[in-house]
C-alpha cells in the first residue's frame, strides 16, 4: 500500500514527517513555527522588547535552526505591534565569506585551518556583525532589501529624515568600513547612500578645486601673455606643487588610513583604492576624533556598535538581537569541535554579551560544550556564563517529542476540529506510555521524523493497495525501532548519517 493511502485514511493531506530541516520545511514555517515550541522556549527567547542573551548547546537535529526561525518570527510580530519600539535582527549564520577572507589575511598559504582559527579574535566577530547589520541597513535605506516581512523591519522615510547630521555621518562611516555589498562599486553605492541621506560634502572637494583652479589660472595667464615658454623654468611647477600640496597630502593620508583598515578588518575584502575614494568623500572635520577599525583592539568596534544603535534608535529600533547558528557548517570548520571552539570562544566576553540594548542568541553545537569543563577560572570570569541564560543541552523528553509529533499531524489535517493523534496510527496493543517510551529514544526532532517516516515505509511495504492495513502493530514498531537504534549507534560513533 502507498503511504499517501495510509495518511488520507487518517485524515492527513501530507506526510508530517517527510522533512528534517526546519530551514526548508514548509509545514514548520506555515503552522508549527507559531504553535510548537521547545519546553525551554521562554528562557531562550525572553521578552522580544527587552533583548537578552541566551547560550544554547544542542546536538544536530535538536531544533537550533527552528529556534532561530521562531525567534525571528516572534520579533517580527513584536515589531508589527510596536512600530515605535522595534527590534533589529542580525542573523549571523553564514560564516563562510568571513572565514574565507580571514584566512586570506592571516594564513593564505597554510593548509591547516587551525593555524588561521587560532588568530580569530573578538573584534573579528564584531566586524562581521557590524558588516551584516550595516549592509542590511544600507540595503533598506536604498530600498534594495528583499526581507520577507517588510512591515516588521522596513525603514520609514520620515524616520530617515529625522536623523541628525552626526548620525548621517555615523551611518556613512559604518557604510565606508563595513558595507560588504559588491553589486555595485563601493564608491558608487556610498555616494548613493549619501545622496539618499542628503548629506552635503562640498567642502571635501576644496583641495581638488584649489589645485584645478590654480592650474587653470596659471596656464591662462601664461597663455594670455604669450609666456608658455616659462614652463621650462622651475617656478611654474613650484606654484603648481604648492597649489596641489593640500590635495596630495590628503590623498596620501587617506591611502595610509585605507591600507591600515584593509589590513585590520580581516573578515572583509576591502579594495584599497575604492576605500580611499569613499573616505575622500568625507570632510576633514567629519573624520577628526572618529573611531577607525585600524588597530588590533575592540574599543573602536564598541564605538561603532554604539553609533549603529544610535542610528537604529532614531529609525525606530530600540533594541538589537544577534542570532548565531550553523557554526558547524563552514567548510573551514567542517564539524570539527576544536575549530568550533576556536571560532566561538572569543565571543564569550561578558562586556560584549551584556552590551546595553543588544541581545545574543547563541545556538551552538553540543560538541563544544564539553570544553567548558576544561577552562580556567579566567575564562569564566571573562565570560560570566552564569549570567547568560545558558542551556547545556537542548534536550527533548519522550513526552515533548510525542506532543511535537501530534502538533505536526494536526497541522496536516487542514484545521480539523477533531484531529487524529499519533497513537491512532497504532493498534490497541500499543499503549501511549509505550509509544512515549519508544519516542524518548529518538532524543531530538530530526531522529523522531526519520524514525516515524521509516516506520510508515516499513508498515506500508507489508501490505498491498487492495488489502490495506490502517493500524501499525507492535511487531512492526519494535522491528523499525531495532533497525533505527542501530542507525543511531552508528551515527553517534560517526560512522553513519543517522
Amino acid at each position: 500500500m502507498r503511504i499517501q493511502q495510509f495518511l488520507e485514511h487518517h485524515g492527513l493531506s501530507q506526510n508530517p514527517f517527510s522533512q528534517e530541516d526546519a530551514q526548508s520545511d514548509p509545514l514548520f514555517k506555515r503552522f508549527c513555527a507559531q504553535a510548537t515550541f521547545h519546553p525551554a522556549w521562554d528562557k531562550i527567547c525572553g521578552n522580544p522588547g527587552e533583548p537578552s542573551t541566551a547560550v544554547v548547546f544542542g546536538e544536530k537535529g535538536s531544533g537550533k535552526t527552528a529556534l532561530r526561525l521562531q525567534v525571528v518570527d516572534q520579533i517580527s510580530e513584536h515589531n508589527v505591534g510596536h512600530p515605535n519600539d522595534r527590534v533589529f535582527v542580525v542573523e549571523y549564520d553564514d560564516f563562510n565569506p568571513f572565514l574565507d577572507n580571514f584566512r586570506q589575511h592571516v594564513a593564505p598559504h597554510s593548509s591547516r585551518p587551525e593555524r588561521a582559527l587560532s588568530q580569530w579574535k573578538l573584534w573579528d566577530h564584531m566586524d562581521a556583525i557590524l558588516s551584516l547589520a550595516t549592509t542590511r541597513l544600507v540595503d533598506d535605506v536604498l530600498e534594495e532589501s528583499h526581507t520577507s516581512k517588510p512591515g516588521a523591519f522596513e525603514i520609514h522615510a520620515d524616520r530617515l529624515a529625522s536623523l541628525s547630521r552626526s548620525q548621517k555621518r555615523d551611518l556613512l562611516l559604518l557604510a565606508a568600513f563595513f558595507d560588504k555589498a559588491r553589486s555595485t562599486h563601493p564608491a558608487t553605492r556610498w555616494n548613493a547612500l549619501r545622496r539618499k541621506l542628503r548629506f552635503a560634502n562640498f567642502v571635501s572637494w576644496w583641495e581638488l578645486g584649489l589645485g584645478a583652479l590654480a592650474t587653470l589660472v596659471l596656464f591662462g595667464v601664461l597663455a594670455q601673455n604669450g609666456s608658455l615658454n616659462q614652463l621650462g623654468r622651475p617656478w611654474p611647477w613650484l606654484v603648481l606643487l604648492v597649489a596641489w600640496g593640500p590635495w596630495l597630502i590628503k590623498q596620501t593620508k587617506l591611502l595610509w588610513l585605507a591600507w591600515r583598515v584593509c589590513r585590520q578588518v580581516r573578515v572583509l575584502n576591502h579594495p584599497l583604492i575604492a576605500l580611499k575614494q569613499v573616505l575622500a568623500g568625507f570632510e576633514s572635520k567629519d573624520l577628526v576624533a572618529q573611531p577607525v577599525p585600524a588597530k588590533d583592539r575592540s574599543d573602536d568596534r564598541y564605538e561603532f556598535l554604539s553609533k549603529l544603535q544610535s542610528v537604529l534608535r532614531t529609525l525606530g529600533f530600540t533594541g538589537m538581537v544577534v542570532i548565531v547558528d550553523r557554526v558547524d557548517e563552514p567548510h573551514l570548520i567542517n564539524g570539527n569541535a576544536e575549530r568550533m571552539r576556536d571560532l566561538m570562544w572569543p565571543m564569550f566576553d561578558n562586556k560584549f554579551l551584556k552590551h546595553s540594548g543588544l541581545g545574543f542568541k547563541l545556538l551552538l553545537p553540543v560538541e563544544i560544550s564539553h570544553f567548558l569543563s576544561r577552562e580556567n577560572p579566567e575564562f569564566y570570569e571573562r565570560s560570566r556564563l552564569d549570567k547568560q541564560n545558558m542551556i547545556r543541552s537542548l534536550e527533548w523528553t519522550g513526552e515533548s517529542l510525542y506532543d511535537l509529533a501530534n502538533d505536526r499531524i494536526k497541522a496536516c489535517t487542514n484545521g480539523s476540529t477533531n484531529p487524529p493523534k499519533l497513537l491512532d496510527w497504532f493498534d490497541s496493543s500499543v499503549t501511549e506510555a509505550e509509544l512515549v517510551s519508544t519516542l524518548s529514544q529518538m532524543r531530538v526532532p530530526r531522529h523522531l521524523f526519520k524514525f516515524l517516516h521509516q516506520l510508515l515505509v516499513e508498515h506500508c511495504n507489508r501490505f498491498t493497495d487492495g488489502n490495506p492495513q490502517w493500524k501499525i502493530d507492535r511487531s512492526t514498531l519494535h522491528a523499525a525501532l531495532a533497525v533505527y537504534r542501530q542507525n543511531l549507534k552508528a551515527y553517534d560513533l560517526g560512522m553513519g548519517p543517522g
